[in-house]
């Protein structure tokens, strides 16, 4: 499997060797700035997995570098409600084959800001998958990571929604899913702290992520309170709010004060690309001196700027302006920058899972910001700001605003904090309690090794999904086409019954055998007596197969029945896809051996359409 470098700390290493060796979901959580977000790029850059990453606000997938849940899921935005999946509307999954390809050849699904994933949402996911893999396990099979911090925002159930929910779920928190409480899962805590040096902002910042918040961390905390503060434009303060008209009515204040020309940009939008998740102003307004963030990292070789870094209009025409960093100082001559709406795709080229950009965004990569909302900020970091929390209305949203500075000598509340603000959810916290009987040890990462190893050589030697598909197949032709192709059908007929003896049943018989060498062998995975075992079932089984690939071949029916017709045209593709892909698989580890690695690049190719040869190309 493909290690990570040593640099990563200790609890990073462990959720990488989970996810890289095991098929084990994962709830990668930490608090406030503890790198969730630098491991996920990680991650999506050297993993050996097929991996796509979702998020659940578009806010959120754009920094996360990946696309939203309801656009890749094809959701509707209703509440879903367990019982009633199969009465979905069937246009909801008129996914192309294209996307069902994607889907099927997934390793590892991550989802970033899994804390404002509801329970229903992550169902919704899970029926989707089970679907389109043809896979009744939790999630079809694939591994689920899912990043985000509980002590920061929720997700949100209307009242109306939540009344119809509340009959499902005992909470709207990802965690009470049911499909995620039928599966075995670990969680990873990271614990270093990048964002904040200072231990005494720290400790206050855990207590109030914890609910410890007592008369002594109010005080510490309303210490930083200093009535009619008016920051001086150099310092930079920027004003987090709980809701967005005290955000714009700031920000539409502060920009009538400021002498001089205002200047008008507009946004070049191509494709596909919905408002909702537009980074910033499709017409961004600005004068000289106005405060303002950059709400992207620099693309360029130069990286001048990053997304969060405040600064202050110097100088502006019609043609563009620059900005001087509040950091440095640095005068910034600021271009367009362009963010793509993307979807996944299989590469035909590669055959990897690649992104295929639907639309563009092209603006100036800032917005007005003397003052953004907590949620905005979420995942932002700030050396100097002016928190206004004292309406707070929902879990974690004061956490998160405090939790964006690096020092508490860097904030300042616009008034002072009640206990009130102080939010934490008690559902949350009474499944933190047992969240420790999730966090594996070593002897059980060791066990989750060799249960993966398992899972995918079973899943190579299964042949059931063969026999039914081939069984749909020949009850059509026995139905419908036995005047016909009564030739056909007795060979049909015949090579149900050699899947039946020569594949399943034979098949049963290796999977003991094989079983027995893994639990009795400490270092399976190259035990070479094991690799033999399975070259040599391999060569047997796809010698085999290929006897029930050369029926499919020949096999060529008419009929005038449309009906007929349109069934044949569902089922028989899929035989003949599924039998080609089995032995194409076989073919692998006859030749090559079975190591985990390079087997999975080699099944994901297969099921992107590729086979045999071909696959060797990747």
């Amino acid at each position: 499997m493909n290690q990570p470098n040593n640099d990563l700390n200790e609890q990073a290493r462990l959720a990488w060797e989970i996810i890289e060796t095991t098929n084990t979901n994962l709830f990668l959580t930490g608090k406030a700035g503890t790198g969730k977000t630098t491991f996920l790029r990680r991650l999506k850059n050297e993993s050996s997995k097929r991996i796509v990453v979702v998020a659940p606000t578009g806010i959120a997938a754009i920094n996360a570098e990946g696309v939203t849940i309801h656009s890749f899921f094809q959701l509707s935005f209703a509440p879903f409600i367990p019982n009633a999946q199969y009465k979905l509307k069937e246009q909801q999954y008129k996914f192309s084959r294209q996307k069902i390809r994607v889907i099927q050849s997934i390793d590892t699904l991550v989802i970033d800001e899994i804390s404002m994933v509801r329970a229903d949402l992550l169902d919704a996911v899970d029926a989707v998958l089970r679907r389109f893999r043809k896979n009744q396990m939790p999630f079809g099979g694939v591994q689920m990571v899912m990043i985000g911090d509980l002590g920061q925002l929720a997700p949100v159930a209307k009242d109306d929604e939540w009344q119809m929910l509340s009959h499902y779920y005992d909470t709207p928190y990802f965690f009470s899913s049911l499909a995620l409480r039928q599966t075995r899962y670990a969680i990873v805590e990271l614990k270093k702290v990048y964002r904040q040096s200072d231990a005494r902002f720290l400790e206050l910042l855990n207590k109030v992520r914890d609910n410890r918040a007592d008369d002594a961390v109010l005080q510490a905390l309303n210490s930083r309170y200093i009535r009619g503060f008016e920051p001086k434009t150099e310092d930079g303060y920027i004003r987090l709010t709980t809701h967005n008209y005290q955000a714009q009515k700031e920000n539409d204040r502060q920009m009538s004060l400021l002498p001089g020309e205002e200047y008008t940009y507009n946004a070049e939008v191509k494709g596909k690309f919905p408002d909702m998740l537009f980074p910033t102003e499709e017409t961004l307004t600005l004068k000289e001196g106005a405060q303002v963030m950059f709400v992207k990292n620099d693309s360029s070789q130069d990286k001048a700027f990053y997304n969060g870094m405040l600064g202050t209009v110097e100088r502006i025409d019609n043609q563009g302006f620059s900005v001087r960093t509040r950091d440095s100082g640095t005068v910034i001559n600021v271009g367009m920058e362009q963010w793509d709406n993307t979807r996944y795709v299989i590469d035909e080229r590669t055959n990897e899972i690649t992104e295929e950009v639907d639309g563009t965004f092209r603006q100036y990569p800032v917005k007005l910001a003397w003052a953004i909302t907590v949620h905005k900020s979420q995942g932002l970091t700030f050396d100097h700001a002016v928190i206004d929390v004292q309406r707070a209305f929902t879990h974690g949203q004061t956490y998160v605003a405090l939790s964006r500075c690096r020092t508490l000598a860097g904030l300042v509340l616009s008034a002072p904090l009640p206990h009130s603000a102080i939010i934490r959810d008690g559902a949350v916290d009474e499944y933190a309690t047992h969240a420790i009987e999730h966090t594996p040890t070593p002897e059980q990462i060791g066990t989750l090794q060799r249960d993966y190893f398992l899972s995918i050589v079973n899943e190579l030697y299964d042949f059931r999904p063969l026999m039914d598909i081939f069984g749909r197949v020949l009850d059509l032709l026995s139905g419908h086409f036995k005047r016909s192709y009564p030739k056909l059908i007795m060979e049909y007929k015949l090579n149900a019954d050699t899947i039946r003896t020569k594949l399943m049943d034979v098949a049963e018989r290796f999977r003991i055998q094989y079983s027995q060498m893994v639990f009795q062998t400490a270092d399976y995975q190259n035990d070479e007596h094991l690799q033999e075992r399975l070259r040599k079932g391999s060569t047997y089984f796809a010698r085999t197969i290929s006897g029930v690939e050369e029926l499919i071949r020949k096999t060529s029916v008419k009929t005038d029945s449309q009906e007929v017709k349109k069934r044949w045209s569902e089922l028989f593709p899929t035989l003949k896809e599924t039998v080609m892909q089995k032995r194409a698989l076989l073919k692998v580890v006859s030749d090559e051996g079975f190591a985990i690695t390079s087997y999975l690049k080699r099944r994901s190719a297969v099921l992107a359409g590729k086979t045999g040869a071909e696959t060797k190309k990747r």
